[in-house]
């Protein structure tokens, strides 16, 4: 994952889908981490729907995007799903610092990039990276 990408990523909140038995499901996320690895890390706060059809079928999809300037990401992959350890730690330490307590997460959703896609408008839109 390039500079640009990490910079879109870590400045504006995302979109994850997942979709299983033919019911596809998007929600917005914004406790999340990429790891030095290039990992996405999701905390579970409401993430319900979202995991079952992680563990019907792990394949998911990130958007995000800078709404100024339109330039934005697709990124594919697969995701687990993780109960302890210091994504968790991270996680746990921006709920608390956002709700004071009244929500924090159970697990985080830790996504491999598979695939990364342009959806800025123009000549790259669609172009795999």
């Amino acid at each position: 994952m390039n500079e640009n990408i990490k910079k879109i990523l870590e400045a504006n909140n995302w979109e994850l889908a997942t979709c299983a038995n033919n019911e596809p499901n998007v929600v917005p996320v914004g406790f999340k981490v990429i790891t030095e690895d290039g990992k996405l890390a999701v905390g579970d706060l409401l993430l319900d729907t979202t995991l079952t059809n992680i563990k019907a079928n792990p394949k998911v999809a990130i958007s995000a995007y800078d709404a100024k300037t339109s330039e934005g990401y697709q990124v594919k992959g697969s995701a687990e799903y993780v109960t302890e350890g210091p994504l968790l730690d991270a996680c746990k330490a921006m709920a608390e610092e956002m709700f004071k307590g009244a929500l924090s997460p159970k697990g985080v959703v830790v996504i491999t990039p598979e695939k990364v896609i342009v959806t800025t408008p123009g000549p790259d839109n669609k172009k795999v990276l």
